[in-house]
């Protein structure tokens, strides 16, 4: 007879599998509730600053080059062709140096004309002022006559040897005498110009001078002169070449002064002035000035704005030189400040990364900014005199509020 064997129990196999399950849900969930771990940074790769508290100094930055104050652009006056060019850029020139010569054939029949049309209005005048002369005489003579015969008619009238008709007559003849002598004397005026008006014949007169003064002008101006003393700068010129009117010639200018012409972003020079103090960097010193002029309309996001140079120039300085500016526009007291982050704009708020107190570690935090300089710009919430702050590039770590600094 078979004797049956007890079986195993198995409900201590089972107790161990739910312990194991417990244990392994508790650990993903204490993993679950775990914090990321912080990326790191590199303590020589970031930008560092610390918030200052004191006085601050607002500026804003332009770049530009040295132009010459006193310039003359010399342009064509006539449909011209070039001929010879005589002077280059880089010549010192006389006021009467001649850069290049011109010819204009049209222009050259037109001065002709127009002195023979001068010659014959003065011919025309002269002729008709002869005349004018001759009925003057005559109306003179006329109104003498008349004068002396009513004066005799009212000798003889008181003696009783005229009769009073014939004075009446003498009278009246010498009035009308006397009123055309007065018309010829005031034709006389207008012929020379002594008058508001002009007669015709002088009015073509000074006309046909006018026109020949102008051709003279113009033809004078086939010889391109400097026109000043100074520095060649430009000629943009070719032999053979066909000109128009108003197209330019040459470039003259003084080689000193000199001021400079700087390019100021638009969003930053709202609040420049006339008159503001200008450092004006020719990379081989630098040249106090001030604002002299500034461009009433934005050209390619830039507002051209002029500083005089008021000190003496650096070795070196010439018109086309590459230059900085950097222009003063307020100054506060008492502020915080801190050196400018990357991209931050005035009046903004930003996010940065201040340093813990061991520096270990930097978290981020919310900063509004206020006015801003050239390399800084004021804090006005978020941070403390003392406080360190990241102002390099940080966006590799938009999605983390903490970092570590090794």
């Amino acid at each position: 007879m078979d004797i049956p064997l007890p079986r195993p129990k198995r409900h201590w196999k089972f107790i161990w599998m739910g312990g194991v399950a417990v244990g392994v849900l508790a650990l993903l969930f204490g993993l679950g509730r775990l914090k990321p771990a912080a990326p790191e940074a590199d303590r020589q790769s970031l930008l560092l600053d610390k918030v200052q508290e004191g006085a601050m100094v607002f500026q804003v930055r332009g770049t530009g080059i040295l132009v010459p104050v006193d310039v003359r652009m010399i342009t064509a006056q006539v449909p011209c062709k070039v001929e010879r060019i005589l002077l280059f850029p880089g010549t010192e020139v006389r006021e009467d140096s001649i850069i290049a010569e011109l010819s204009s054939p049209e222009l050259q029949q037109s001065a002709q004309d127009a002195f023979w049309n001068l010659k014959r209005a003065e011919s025309d005048y002269s002729v008709s002022a002869l005349n004018q002369k001759g009925t003057v005489a005559s109306a003179r003579a006329a109104s003498k006559e008349a004068a002396a015969t009513l004066k005799a008619y009212e000798r003889l009238f008181k003696e009783g040897l005229q009769s009073e008709s014939d004075v009446l007559r003498a009278n009246a003849k010498y009035e009308d005498c006397a009123a055309r002598l007065a018309t010829e004397e005031a034709r006389m005026a207008l012929f020379e110009g002594k008058g508001d008006q002009l007669a015709p014949a002088r009015a073509a007169l000074e006309q046909a001078r006018a026109q020949y003064a102008l051709k003279q002008a113009q033809s004078a101006s086939l010889h391109v002169r400097a026109g000043m003393a100074g520095m060649l700068q430009q000629v943009p010129l070719q032999v053979g070449q066909q000109l128009q009117p108003g197209a330019n010639l040459a470039k003259v200018a003084k080689p000193l002064p000199l001021k400079a012409e700087l390019k100021v972003s638009e969003t930053q020079a709202k609040d420049i002035q006339m008159g503001q103090s200008v450092a004006v960097d020719t990379r081989n010193g630098i040249v106090q000035g001030r604002v002299i002029r500034m461009d009433p309309s934005v050209q390619n996001g830039t507002v051209t704005v002029d500083a005089s140079l008021d000190g003496a120039l650096p070795k070196g300085a010439r018109p086309d030189l590459s230059v900085e500016g950097i222009i003063e526009l307020d100054r506060a007291d008492h502020t915080l400040r801190v050196g400018r982050p990357v991209q931050a704009q005035s009046f903004a708020t930003i996010s940065l990364f201040k340093l813990s107190a061991d520096g270990q570690e930097a978290t981020r935090v919310k900063v509004k900014l206020g006015r801003a300089s050239v390399s800084s710009i004021e804090v006005l919430e978020g941070l403390r005199p003392g406080d360190q702050v990241i102002l390099s590039d940080t966006s590799a770590w938009d999605g983390v509020d903490r970092i570590r600094i090794r």
